[in-house]
């Protein structure tokens, strides 16, 4: 996807419980090391309406090569008809954090793979 390895992606989710279902099927499936979630407001436009909603932020921590298997995950398992599925580099970060990310996101080859 780009030169960084690391990437934080962003998605906001309807509600805690989508939010949670998310979160655990990404680090359940190491393809984040981390995902936080934080309650905000969004402004924003939609079909011509200016909506106000509340919404769960997630900010997933995860290796840069594993943005489009999340975001098909986030895909299949989002309420939305077009969820936020940013990618946000990772230019630099405390080196042991960043090993933390790579041994928490490493899975073992499948068969055929």
């Amino acid at each position: 996807m780009s030169e960084t390895k690391y990437s934080v992606i962003m998605t906001t989710c309807a509600s805690d419980e989508q939010a949670a279902r998310i979160a655990t099927a990404l680090v359940e499936q190491k393809l984040a090391a981390c995902v936080q979630a934080s309650h905000i407001t969004s402004t924003y436009r939609w079909k011509g309406a200016v909506e106000t909603e509340p919404e769960v932020r997630l900010s997933i921590k995860a290796r840069a090569a594993d943005y489009e298997a999340i975001a098909a995950l986030i895909a299949a398992m989002h309420s939305y008809e077009n969820p936020q599925v940013l990618a946000i580099p990772i230019v630099a970060g405390a080196p042991a954090y960043l090993d933390w990310i790579e041994a928490e996101t490493r899975r073992s080859l499948q068969a055929g793979s």
